[in-house]
């Protein structure tokens, strides 16, 4: 698996909140169809929101790849994700961090996955 982490990303995205060079109309700005999703599908995430402080922090992964044809794109349990790593040969994955309260997103992860990465 070849992961990119965007914790330190993330870091500077929130000191620029705190210290007043954003907004929170700057960070709590996710589409309406990602905090449906987060509603709907999203995946229980550890610690509260760290703009609202409530604890409704979820994971919401996309899976994109040629190999899933009509499938790329939409949004992928943890479960189903583990299945497609040995069903595709290669296909990535992106885990949104996403408060449903407040609008707060931001990705997180960055990963490829598939028979091709196995190993």
């Amino acid at each position: 698996m070849r992961l990119v982490d965007y914790t330190l990303a993330k870091r500077a995205t929130l000191a620029g909140l705190r210290g007043g060079r954003l907004s929170r109309r700057d960070v709590c700005d996710a589409h309406p169809d990602l905090v449906r999703a987060a509603r709907n599908v999203g995946e229980a995430a550890r610690g509260p929101c760290p703009v609202c402080a409530k604890d409704t922090l979820v994971h919401v992964t996309y899976a994109f790849g040629d190999a899933l044809a009509h499938r790329s794109g939409r949004v992928w349990s943890s479960a189903a994700v583990a299945d497609l790593r040995t069903a595709v040969d290669e296909f990535a994955c992106y885990v949104v961090e996403v408060c449903p309260e407040c609008a707060w997103n931001y990705l997180v992860q960055r990963y490829l996955l598939g028979r091709r990465h196995a190993g």
